[in-house]
């Protein structure tokens, strides 16, 4: 009976030991991104003066497990973790222009998070793309560069992940992700559009995914090519 209390005992310290890191690490993010960003903009060089909580977060994610099987809290980490992985990558090398201007940044550089080594590319394609089919992961995971969908002042959380990511897709949708020509029925879009064109056609055209996310929706009839992508980076 000990042996069962003394186990029960170690089973209760460890969750509470990993809710509050994870907690913790999502309080840090918060600070990190409202202190940080603005209208999609990262002061990357106030962090770079100051990076204490920044190296802070690193830290924290090194140490924490997350599990495909509490879903939300895996995936609110992981997008976390890539964003301010992104954000350290750049202030590491900062002054930049771009993340290209750095060999390697996506799919080269290795980074320990929680227990993992893994490139960005890896977060994005391998623990998140790979295991849950949502093309939303498009809208919140941002590479660092102008083109990308806009990074909010806030961490994505468990409990709320499921409405920021409708968000962050509306509003990108709704936005300078997409440019409507009706005159000439064209329809420009970012090239994520054509990068990741597999996750956007499961359940139609392109045009069916961006109508479900769009206030004024774009005739069916409307030719679709792409714009180039503006790779400098989205500094303050």
């Amino acid at each position: 009976m000990k042996k069962i209390s003394l186990l029960l005992s170690i089973i209760l310290v460890s969750n509470l030991s990993f809710s509050q890191s994870v907690d913790s690490y999502f309080l840090k993010a918060h600070e990190l991104f409202k202190t940080n960003v603005s209208n999609g903009k990262v002061a990357y060089a106030k962090i770079k003066k100051n990076p204490q909580l920044l190296d802070e977060l690193i830290a924290l994610g090194k140490k924490i497990t997350v599990a495909k099987t509490n879903p939300e809290v895996y995936q609110a980490f992981w997008i976390n973790a890539y964003n301010i992985t992104v954000i350290k990558s750049i202030v590491d090398n900062y002054p930049i222009k771009s993340p290209l201007d750095k060999a390697g940044f996506f799919d080269k550089k290795t980074h320990k998070i929680a227990g993992k080594s893994v490139t960005l590319n890896d977060i994005e394609n391998k623990l998140l793309r790979a295991e849950f089919k949502d093309p939303r992961f498009h809208f919140v995971l941002v590479c660092g560069a102008i083109g990308c969908p806009p990074l909010i002042n806030k961490a994505y959380k468990p409990g709320i992940l499921e409405s920021q990511l409708d968000a962050q897709t509306k509003l990108a949708i709704n936005g300078s992700f997409v440019k409507v020509n009706t005159k000439k029925k064209t329809v420009l879009g970012s090239e994520i559009l054509k990068w990741y064109k597999e996750d956007f056609v499961k359940n139609g055209t392109e045009i069916d995914f961006l109508n479900a996310y769009r206030t004024e929706k774009i005739p069916s009839n409307f030719k679709l090519s792409y714009f180039t992508y503006n790779w400098n980076v989205n500094k303050q």
